[in-house]
């Protein structure tokens, strides 16, 4: 276990090293700054201005400090937020792109395991193509169609939920976005879990179990489910830190305050600072993620070595 940490740390540390070095540079390619939005700055105040942020220096210059500070955990203060560092407006805003995304990652487990048992259970039957329907629409259709369509249904004509807010996280609150998140999980999720049953209820040790007697529920629950869902551990990684970190869509179209709010927000107004600290935030979350999701297959599946 211990060379196998080791191993995967000498993997990370360069790749996250290549996502920042790649986003610092595109960053700084595009066209605009910070301050060009403000209005009219003397020549005298806009030198002091970029001085103070060192955007004075050559692009190089500016990649070694920066790498410097991060280093010690330091990703600077937010250019557009007044007294403000990238930590205050990490810190403030992670908890609800963390309960927005655990919410839709548990609803989509929950969904769609089910109906992936029930997929491969009734092969070729029509539930297997009713939840293969479900899995296409799931896919196909975006959260920016599907957002606004639940908005309207439920917020508009019913009235039985707010169209947009956080309000302290209540459970009005997040109905709308959660299951707005969790659709595609669930069509993905549905898929693989399908797959990976139909895959297994043909094993031999299926079969000897239906030989003895055991009846279809139990082979189901206690042999055959914890093979079928192999396959949906090893996406659960990145998936996990993609709902967690928050949609950018999802995020702006119900006003949240979460992290892919203020990540958009601040890569339009070139806040530097802000989104390079978003993304070392989501490369780590998602490296530390894909770690847990290879040692969680090693212990469904004895097969699996961390050597």
């Amino acid at each position: 276990m211990l060379r196998f940490l080791l191993r995967r740390l000498l993997v990370a540390i360069p790749t996250l090293f290549a996502v920042v070095t790649l986003a610092f540079f595109m960053m700084h390619a595009a066209p605009g700054g910070p301050f060009d939005g403000e209005r009219a700055l003397t020549p005298e105040v806009e030198r002091n201005v970029k001085a103070k942020y060192h955007l004075d220096l050559p692009v190089w210059e500016q990649y070694g400090l920066y790498l410097k500070d991060a280093v010690h955990g330091d990703f600077g203060p937010s250019l557009k937020y007044k007294d403000k560092t990238v930590l205050d407006i990490l810190h403030e805003n992670y908890l609800v792109s963390l309960v927005l995304g655990l919410s839709a990652l548990t609803l989509a487990m929950l969904i769609g395991i089910a109906l992936g048992v029930v997929a491969a259970l009734r092969q070729n039957r029509p539930a297997d193509y009713g939840v293969m329907t479900i899995a296409v629409l799931g896919v196909c259709i975006p959260t920016f169609v599907t957002a606004p369509m639940l908005v309207l249904l439920f917020a508009s004509i019913l009235g039985w939920l707010p169209t947009a807010g956080w309000n302290g996280g209540a459970l009005a609150n997040l109905i709308l976005p959660v299951i707005t998140l969790a659709l595609p999980q669930i069509a993905i999720i549905s898929r693989l879990t399908r797959a990976g049953m139909i895959e297994v209820l043909r094993s031999n040790y299926v079969r000897t179990a239906r030989a003895k007697g055991l009846s279809e529920m139990r082979i189901v629950v206690r042999h055959a489910l914890r093979a079928a869902v192999l396959p949906l551990v090893s996406y659960l990684g990145p998936a996990c830190a993609g709902l967690i970190t928050g949609s950018l869509v999802v995020e702006r179209i119900f006003n949240l305050p979460g992290l892919g709010k203020f990540f958009v927000i601040s890569a339009l107004q070139r806040d530097y600072t802000v989104v390079m600290g978003m993304v070392i935030f989501y490369a780590a979350l998602i490296l530390v993620l894909n770690l847990l999701a290879d040692i969680g297959s090693a212990l469904l599946d004895p097969r699996v070595k961390l050597a």
